[in-house]
């Protein structure tokens, strides 16, 4: 998770910009959240910040392409619609707060679509190492402290849901029980899970989930003594059992990304979820959709907790970068194919579709002169020096779904100015940042790319849906 503390920085260039800037193109219950970004200090170097954020997104691609092993909530059979602020942070992710045990505690969440346990910072002995974000302080991180909840237990090496991470052989790790025993108390083992740049590591627990309309009890999550390069404990919304829609029977979620320019201002937007029995099944007014796309054949089984779209077209202006197949849908080997991750900051391409689609706007804009310096000390590219320029014409990003439905992103979801006379495309692959990786999605649609879209996960009706949206 990559922050994005430049988005102020960017918004004060673009006032005080004065060209003309132009593209060219072709019965149920709701849980609510605020999703909020990160503010920043002025202080923070621009480009290594946008340097971070960028070798983070290329980082959390190579976990999510190459994952190393990663380690049911009763919910009423009425539907709930259930709401959370959700706030942005210069770190690069969205979180959420979260109350957990009895008496609550509230703790603070990156919402994760690209991964499916929840954990958070436990116990006074909690120690984050490379954790110095902006605005964080590794001595001050929050932590969920278990003595003062009465409702905590730790899960036992037979419990189904330590199956969830370790699969069903865990209780061949349990050393102290007999296999035919009923009554071990061992527990389930600890766990470690690798965040591209990040980890963490605990021991599950299950403990209440409280919402103010609801509480769901007996909730998996993770204890975490330790984390490396982890601001804030992490919520799980992937597909996996563990996952928080998995274990409260969510039907849909959605939620709109406000704009980077607002990272930790406290300015935040709201997350939705959807649980138990009602109108669920229906479609909401506006929304693009386009199939999730189940992937059978991944090579790894964590692919398959992954939210995977097919992507049918990528058009840079009105010209169709053509592609290959196999980038677009993964193949018979599971590698291949686009899917969407709150996680990632910016969206990765893999090199060769990264390429097309670069030389296509390098193409388009060649009146323009590369940046080169720039693109060395940001990690991005292509960078393109506009002075002497008194207008300045951008061509159009857009991508084409299974189905028909276009995401035409919004000039600012692609384009940044990191200079007043310097932009750069804000899309990211190896071809910039450290060795190529092979396998696992071809395409990442980050969270840089997704602001100010109301975009929600239909699980009931397996689709995505979309529309742009002013998130505050």
């Amino acid at each position: 998770m990559a922050s994005f503390l430049l988005l102020s920085f960017f918004s004060s260039l673009l006032i005080s910009t004065t060209l003309t800037v132009t593209t060219t193109a072709t019965a149920s219950t709701t849980i609510k959240i605020s999703l909020s970004p990160f503010p920043h200090p002025p202080s923070f170097d621009a480009y290594q910040i946008l340097n971070n954020l960028a070798t983070s997104s290329v980082s959390r691609a190579h976990h999510l392409k190459q994952p190393t092993h990663k380690i049911k909530a009763k919910a009423n059979t009425t539907s709930s619609l259930l709401k959370t602020p959700l706030f942005p942070h210069s770190y690069g992710g969205y979180t959420i707060s979260l109350g957990i045990g009895t008496p609550p505690q509230t703790l603070t969440f990156i919402m994760d679509t690209g991964s499916s346990l929840s954990w958070f910072p436990c116990t006074s002995r909690y120690i984050c190492s490379q954790c110095a974000f902006p605005n964080v302080d590794p001595k001050k991180i929050p932590t969920f402290s278990p003595k003062l909840s009465s409702s905590k237990a730790l899960v036992g090496c037979k419990n189904p849901k330590c199956r969830w991470l370790f699969g069903p052989d865990v209780e061949s790790r349990c050393q102290d029980c007999e296999p035919a025993s009923k009554n071990c108390t061992q527990n389930c083992p600890p766990y470690i899970i690798q965040y591209g740049l990040g980890s963490t590591g605990g021991l599950l627990l299950v403990e209440n989930l409280v919402f103010s309309q609801k509480t769901f009890q007996d909730f998996l999550v993770g204890c975490s003594i330790f984390s490396n390069r982890q601001p804030a404990g992490i919520v799980g919304f992937g597909r996996r059992p563990e996952s928080l829609p998995s274990q409260l029977g969510v039907k849909k979620f959605s939620y709109c990304l406000v704009s980077r320019r607002f990272d930790d201002t406290g300015v935040s937007s709201n997350m939705l979820l959807e649980t138990g029995s009602g109108s669920g099944d229906a479609k909401t007014k506006g929304l693009s959709y386009t199939p999730f796309y189940k992937n059978q054949f991944a090579s790894h089984p964590i692919f398959q907790e992954f939210y995977y779209v097919t992507i049918r077209k990528i058009l840079v202006g009105d010209k169709h970068v053509k592609v290959p197949y196999k980038y677009l849908v993964p193949g018979p080997d599971g590698n291949g194919g686009t899917i969407v991750d709150s996680g990632s900051t910016f969206t990765f391409m893999e090199r060769a579709v990264f390429e097309l689609v670069s030389k296509e706007f390098e193409k388009q804009m060649g009146n323009y002169s590369r940046a080169h310096e720039v693109e060395n000390k940001s990690g991005l590219a292509p960078c393109v020096n506009i002075s002497g320029h008194k207008s300045i014409s951008f061509p159009e990003l857009i991508f084409q779904f299974k189905g028909g439905a276009k995401m035409a992103l919004p000039l600012a979801n692609y384009f940044s100015f990191l200079d007043v006379n310097v932009v750069c495309l804000m899309v990211v692959t190896d071809n910039i940042i450290g060795q190529g990786v092979s396998g696992g999605p071809a395409i990442i649609l980050g969270n840089f790319q997704q602001q100010n879209y109301y975009i929600e996960y239909d699980l009931a009706n397996e689709s995505f849906g979309f529309a742009k949206q002013s998130c505050v």
